[in-house]
C-alpha cells in the first residue's frame, strides 16, 4: 500500500499522546502515517523546549520550519491540534473571530486565517472546540476507569454536557466552564494526570465513537482520511 505522512503540530503533551496512541493506529487502516511533535516554545543551545501554544509567532515559525524541511515531499501533509480555549491572542483573525457568537462559524473563520498565514497548500489546520477534554466529555463514564468512585462528580458532568444541546464540542472557553475546567472542578485528581488519563480515556472506545459526538473532530479526521484516495 502506498502512504501518505501526516506531520501534526500539537498544543502540548496531552495532544500528542493522543495523537501517538489513538489517531496514528487509526489511521495506518486508511494508508496515512502520523508524526507528531509538540510545538516549540523556546531552543537554548543544543535543548529544545516543546509544548504549550504561548504565542502564535512562534507556533507559526514552528510549522514553516517543519515544512520547509519537509515540504518538498509530494506525500507528506501538515496539520495543527491546537484549542480554541486560550488561544493566543496574536493568532490570525483572533480580534475578527470575537464577534462571532456561533462557535463553529468562529472557528472556521480562525482555520481560514491560519491556512492564509501559512500559506503552504498541503497544510490542513485544526482547532479543537473548545479545548481537548471535549474529547472525553464525549463519554464522561469513561472518566470511572480512572477514579469509580467519582460517580456523582462523573453524573453531573454528564448534565453539564446535556445543558449543551449533548454535544461537547459547544462546552465553551469560560475560565471556569471550558472543559478541563469542568471535569477539575469536580475531579480534582484529574489536574495533575492530563496526560496520562487524559490522552488515554479520550481514545479508549476509539475514533469512530469521537467522531460521531464531535462534529468538528469528525470533520478533520475524514480529511484526514481521505488523503489517500
Amino acid at each position: 500500500m502506498r502512504y501518505v505522512r501526516v506531520n501534526i503540530t500539537a498544543e502540548g503533551q496531552t495532544e500528542m499522546e493522543f495523537a501517538k496512541n489513538t489517531l496514528a493506529p487509526y489511521l495506518e487502516a486508511f494508508g496515512v502515517t502520523l508524526q507528531v511533535r509538540c510545538v516549540m516554545t523556546s531552543k537554548q543551545r543544543h535543548k529544545t523546549y516543546r509544548g504549550g501554544l504561548l504565542d502564535y509567532g512562534r507556533a507559526k515559525r514552528d510549522i514553516q520550519n517543519w515544512i520547509k524541511q519537509e515540504g518538498a515531499q509530494a506525500d507528506v501533509y501538515f496539520t495543527t491540534m491546537f484549542d480554541l480555549y486560550a488561544l493566543p491572542n496574536d493568532f490570525p483573525a483572533y480580534e475578527a473571530s470575537l464577534k462571532i457568537q456561533e462557535p463553529y462559524e468562529r472557528i472556521a473563520l480562525l482555520e481560514q486565517a491560519l491556512y492564509t498565514d501559512i500559506a503552504y497548500p498541503r497544510f490542513l489546520p485544526y482547532l479543537q472546540l473548545h479545548e481537548f477534554e471535549a474529547l472525553l466529555l464525549a463519554n464522561p463514564p469513561l472518566l470511572l476507569l480512572e477514579y469509580p468512585e467519582a460517580t456523582e462528580e462523573v453524573a453531573q458532568l454528564e448534565n453539564i454536557v446535556a445543558q449543551y444541546q449533548n454535544n461537547p464540542e459547544l462546552v465553551n472557553t469560560g475560565r471556569e466552564s471550558a472543559p478541563s475546567k469542568q471535569i477539575i472542578k469536580l475531579i480534582p485528581a484529574y489536574q495533575g494526570n492530563k496526560v496520562t488519563v487524559g490522552a488515554t480515556l479520550a481514545g479508549i472506545e476509539g475514533v469512530m465513537n469521537l467522531k460521531e459526538k464531535c462534529r468538528h473532530f469528525g470533520e478533520w479526521i475524514g480529511r484526514l482520511e481521505g488523503l489517500n484516495v
